[in-house]
């Protein structure tokens, strides 16, 4: 039984270097994930200037559509972080043999989508405010 440094450090599987393409798609991660944040975050914007509209017009609006839109975005720009995330480890496992954390692209994909995660529930949470009813209505104020 060999324990000299040799014996072990062949064992371990010599990965190819980090390519360009490897460094975008990580990099995509943090990104699409920020976008989705922004996107369910900008639903509270266009709500409120809906409202302020209506109070200076003195007049029920139409719903905006924009708001639909921006509400749906943000669900789907989070999900679809997480599975270029997965789309990279199945690619960083194919050409490199080692794990998604075993190289810095990898481990900055992993970590991005581990706190995804939580971005995806605010996420889910602003689609969920965007369908349900205003319990109050618009209040217009004073319209006489």
């Amino acid at each position: 039984m060999e324990t000299s440094s040799a014996a072990t450090s062949s064992d371990i599987p010599q990965g190819r270097a980090v390519t360009p393409g490897m460094l975008i798609t990580a990099l995509l991660v943090p990104v699409v994930a920020a976008l989705g944040v922004v996107t369910s975050l900008h639903v509270e914007d266009i709500d409120r200037d809906w409202v302020d509209r209506q109070q200076a017009a003195c007049r029920h609006m139409p719903f905006p559509k924009m708001e639909h839109v921006a509400a749906w975005s943000g669900p789907v720009l989070g999900i679809s972080a997480m599975v270029v995330c997965l789309l990279l480890a199945r690619w960083i496992r194919r050409r490199c043999g080692v794990r998604l954390w075993d190289t810095w692209p990898g481990l900055l994909a992993f970590v991005c989508a581990v706190l995804n995660i939580l971005a995806i529930l605010l996420e889910l949470f602003m689609l969920w405010a965007t369908y349900t009813p205003d319990g109050s209505g618009p209040i217009l104020g004073d319209c006489g």
